[in-house]
């Protein structure tokens, strides 16, 4: 076989590779009981090596969980022991420190055997709606409070189920059916996996995945430095400040660019809180190394080595490293940062690359919902206690040519959750969900506008919700000029101020209005074309001045 033929010929694997994946998450998708994973795709999947490097991962999930798990295979290796793997086994775990970064995602790795010799495994990640403790918010002082710890173990053994472990999961977890069936769909989707790349296998007439595997990693490697090797080398610093939870958080990084590496060093961030915002370094890195692929090498796919030249540190202890047992349910309010954070920095070495700060962080709401003792229901209707999580996006940043996007969750890349869909999870009334006129900061791109949501619990019923929200007190910063974006607010209907953070009730018969933050914009807003003021204007996006007339654009 000729040189080039035979580049095809791997290439035309690599892809088939990738389907591989995407196929094992969508089969995730279709099986989860969650609404996080089935209609907001907060999950991963990929495939590994022998040796637990990353192969490709799919397009469907979030970076968070992707590039988190990318470093997670080998710790599963090294805590089940490489000659004690099986062919029918299933391992997972919900450690922070060695999965996603929060007790509420489950990392599941199957070892796929060919004609008894491993060849590889195939691994998935999802959110799971409760793992028991305090529920899924940021008031735990330690990790022990804010649900059940599931060490790296067997899910299965030679293809038998753990049922010990799924009796104390059930006995441990609000939502037993939900969590449990979403513990089986990752086992599931993962075998999908593995019968696909058994398959693919048998396409191709191979017994191993080595040569691929070198393919795929030397080209990917190479792509990638060749991308660094034209940046100009230095050193590019950032900082940030946000809301953290009873006081500011102050997050630095310095990027330090060399011929085949980019460094972020995050030496300066803020300390460890006492309460559960604090992000272990496997999720920090996730998110550093995303913002950086996408800045600089975005259309080389992800996995082992086109990961491996960019590289995280963060001092033991800060807020952004945080040790065991500090409480990290809600890790991913800060770890959204980290990407502005790092592109800001990037901005420095190229001033357009980069796009104005966002919302950055989710705003997500996990919302308890239970009948008000004595209330009379509607006639038909019962009482109903229910566990939802609900993801909702403010604004992204403008770019250095195009206006942010609306209510668009960046970087994270969940979906929010349509209204039919969750009101059929539970008692709950969407009242309003709509695009928050003037909420992007001005520019010559305006900033990406947050979104305006209203709710309540049905007739008869209250519910409890855990605030997870930041970007009010200190709200997205424009760039080159851009104004920033407004901030976010939280209230009831008759304008009670809430918290940004922590677990609050709203009574029978109020609802409860948030208000998410917009993005900044870029450039001096005086430049900002008439026709695209205009069509602001016309969309609603920003409120028609009082005398009728345009008074921005150029």
């Amino acid at each position: 076989m000729s040189t080039d033929i035979r580049k095809v010929h791997f290439q035309i694997m690599w892809n088939r590779l990738i389907s591989v994946v995407e196929e094992q998450a969508l089969t995730l998708v279709r099986t989860a009981f969650s609404t996080a994973v089935r209609e907001s795709g907060d999950l991963s999947a990929g495939v590994f090596d022998e040796h637990g490097n990353m192969l490709a991962q799919a397009v469907t999930g979030t970076p968070g969980h992707v590039n988190a798990m990318a470093e997670a295979v080998k710790s599963f290796i090294e805590a089940i022991g490489r000659d004690s793997l099986a062919e029918g086994d299933v391992y997972l775990t919900n450690d922070p420190w060695k999965g996603a970064g929060h007790l509420h995602d489950f990392t599941f790795v199957t070892p796929s055997f060919r004609k008894g010799v491993l060849v590889g495994f195939v691994a998935s990640t999802a959110h799971v709606v409760d793992v028991g403790g305090r529920g899924f918010g940021p008031d735990a002082n330690e990790v022990y409070e804010e649900g059940i710890f599931i060490p790296i173990m067997r899910f299965a053994n030679r293809g038998q189920v753990n049922n010990d472990l799924i009796h104390i999961l059930r006995h441990n977890v609000r939502e037993a059916d939900q969590v449990v069936g979403d513990l089986f769909s990752l086992a599931s989707c993962n075998d999908i996996g593995h019968e696909r790349l058994m398959s693919m296998m048998d396409e191709f007439s191979i017994d191993s995945l080595g040569e691929l595997r070198d393919y795929i990693f030397e080209n990917s490697r190479a792509a990638t430095l060749a991308k660094i090797a034209a940046l100009p080398p230095g050193s590019y610093k950032n900082a940030m400040t946000v809301d953290g939870y009873g006081s500011p958080v102050q997050m630095k990084v310095n990027l330090q660019v060399s011929a085949d590496t980019v460094h972020a060093d995050f030496a300066g961030t803020d300390g460890q809180s006492p309460l559960g915002i604090n992000v272990p370094l496997i999720y920090t890195t996730a998110y550093c190394c995303y913002a950086l692929k996408c800045a600089l090498a975005p259309e080389i796919p992800n996995n082992h080595a086109s990961l491996a030249p960019f590289t995280v540190s963060a001092p033991v202890g800060s807020i952004l490293n945080a040790q065991h047992p500090a409480p990290v349910a809600v890790r991913h309010v800060l770890g959204h940062f980290v990407p502005d954070i790092v592109l800001g920095a990037l901005s420095k070495m190229v001033p357009d690359l980069a796009p104005a700060e966002g919302a950055g962080a989710l705003w997500n709401i996990h919302i308890s919902v239970r009948p008000v003792p004595g209330s009379k229901l509607p006639d038909g209707e019962a009482a109903q206690s229910a566990e939802m999580l609900m993801f909702n996006s403010g604004g992204s940043g403008a770019r250095a040519t195009l206006d942010g996007l609306n209510a668009t969750a960046f970087p994270s890349g969940v979906h929010s959750v349509s209204v039919e869909a969750l009101e059929q999870t539970g008692p709950i009334v969407i009242w309003r969900k709509e695009l928050r006129e003037g909420s992007g900061g001005a520019g010559r791109f305006r900033g990406g506008l947050g979104q305006v949501i209203e709710l309540s619990a049905s007739d008869g019923h209250e519910f409890h919700f855990n605030a997870m929200f930041d970007r009010v007190d200190h709200p997205a910063r424009g760039r080159a000029g851009g104004e920033d974006g407004a901030p976010g607010r939280v209230k009831l209907d008759d304008g009670t101020p809430m918290r940004a953070k922590g677990r609050q009730k709203v009574p029978a018969g109020r609802r409860l209005v948030l208000e998410l933050p917009g993005g900044g914009g870029f450039g001096d807003p005086a430049t900002r074309p008439t026709l695209s003021f205009a069509r602001d204007m016309a969309l609603g996006y920003v409120a028609v001045p009082e005398n009728g007339e345009d008074t921005l654009g150029a």
